[in-house]
């Protein structure tokens, strides 16, 4: 019997080994399909909806250092379920928290299946960024009227790409952008020209979707990450050859955008967006004075308003994804989003100079998510889908260091068990 049940083993292992390439594979598209989003539902949606019940269904666990992630996104969620009772009108409100519940349940998932293994990082990034350049590509493509059509790929004669909206096309392109900087200035210098390739592309999207908010991701978190590398990294050598091929890349960056500033239609919209206050930031009812009123205003509402009620009591939302947390999911979501927050930040921060085979995939999500929570204070994120992504990365990689470290002590409890029986 003990034959028939290792030749079974031996059959059932290259089975296991297909199922995983198979689910890996299927999160990658999954991935992939976070850079179209047109319309909603999109195809995102419905393909990751089976494919976390899927994983579940087959044995996909949350661990006890993900558990957390768990219980923050849900409490952040019941806040906004408990929003919806002081709603007049409940046409749009339960969908909107649906939506919100979904997207944390992917979060969860993709801390789960990085815990599981640590290869599927590569898989993940490669996906986002072969995405970030196909709808680059759209956006620039559109902007330009390339072809026929073009110009569903641009809103108000900016870059949007595959997305309703250029303020989330452009964030969703830097997290990839910064993959390439790294890849560029720690890889294989032979891989380089490719990389520098399709980080102009993303670049040149950035610059197209006209986002003051993008335009400060990409450029902040591109300086931390080579500030964090220049502090990790303690040979002579290899910084030399960081601060040469930054040199090298801003003069290449800059070089480009010269050459698209010669376009007049380019040069007048820039001039228009690169004023840090807009007119419709500083007026009144505008950005700033609706975040003064409306944190006033919740102050007094601890269940919040409901979800998109803000926009139709003021001339736009919220735009600040503080009192976003306020008005869509109350005090309750509110004390949730900041400690989910505090939290992931924490975790990186412990983690992101230590050298392991995932920590230059911690490093890019974990300046990220700090971008994110910058730019969160002029514009709403609880509904961009990286951004679920961002955390669940984050956590994963927490994950993978909290079972590394539990292996090292067995190994080191093992050892020392040994020499206690067997005393030299």
């Amino acid at each position: 019997m003990s034959a028939i049940g290792a030749s079974s083993a031996r059959v059932a292992q290259p089975q296991r080994l297909t199922l995983r390439l198979i689910g890996s594979a299927a999160v990658a598209f999954g991935v992939f399909l976070s850079g179209f989003v047109i319309d909603e539902p999109a195809p995102y949606e419905l393909w990751m909806a089976g494919l976390i019940g899927l994983w579940f269904i087959l044995g996909l666990k949350i661990s006890r250092t993900t558990a957390p992630l768990l219980a923050l996104l849900l409490t952040f969620n019941i806040g906004g379920m408990l929003s919806l009772t002081q709603m007049r009108d409940l046409a749009t409100g339960p969908m909107y928290i649906a939506v919100s519940t979904f997207l944390a349940l992917t979060s969860i998932f993709y801390a789960a299946i990085i815990e599981d293994s640590h290869k599927r990082l590569p898989l993940i990034f490669n996906a986002w960024s072969f995405a970030a350049v196909i709808t680059s590509l759209l956006g620039i493509l559109g902007y330009f009227h390339a072809f026929p059509g073009s110009q569903v790929f641009t809103l108000y004669d900016r870059a949007k790409g595959a997305f309703q909206d250029p303020n989330v096309f452009g964030p969703f392109l830097a997290p990839p952008a910064l993959y390439l900087v790294h890849g560029i200035l720690a890889g294989n210098l032979r891989t380089s020209p490719f990389k520098a390739g399709a980080l102009l592309i993303l670049a040149l999207g950035i610059f197209l979707s006209f986002s003051r908010a993008a335009w400060g991701l990409f450029a902040v978190t591109v300086l931390i990450l080579i500030f964090i590398m220049l502090l990790k990294e303690r040979s002579g050598a290899f910084r030399l050859r960081v601060l040469v091929l930054s040199l090298g890349a801003i003069i290449l960056m800059a070089a480009s955008l010269l050459i698209a500033l010669q376009v007049p239609k380019v040069s007048e919209l820039f001039s228009a967006r690169a004023q840090l206050v807009q007119q419709y930031d500083g007026e009144h009812l505008g950005r700033f004075d609706r975040h003064r009123i409306g944190f006033q205003m919740m102050m007094e509402r601890p269940l919040g308003i409901g979800p998109l009620v803000f926009g139709t009591m003021f001339p736009e939302d919220e735009h600040n994804i503080w009192l976003k947390s306020l008005t869509t999911y109350g005090w309750l979501g509110f004390v949730s989003y900041v400690g989910l927050l505090c939290w992931t930040l924490t975790l990186g921060f412990r983690n992101i100079l230590l050298d392991r085979p995932w920590q230059p995939f911690l490093m890019v999500a974990w300046i990220s998510v700090l971008g994110h929570a910058a730019i969160g204070n002029v514009i709403d994120i609880d509904h961009w889908r990286h951004v679920y992504l961002l955390f669940g990365i984050v956590w994963g990689c927490a994950a993978l260091e909290a079972r590394h470290k539990r292996s090292s002590r067995s190994q080191t409890l093992e050892k020392f068990g040994k020499r206690a029986r067997f005393p030299a």
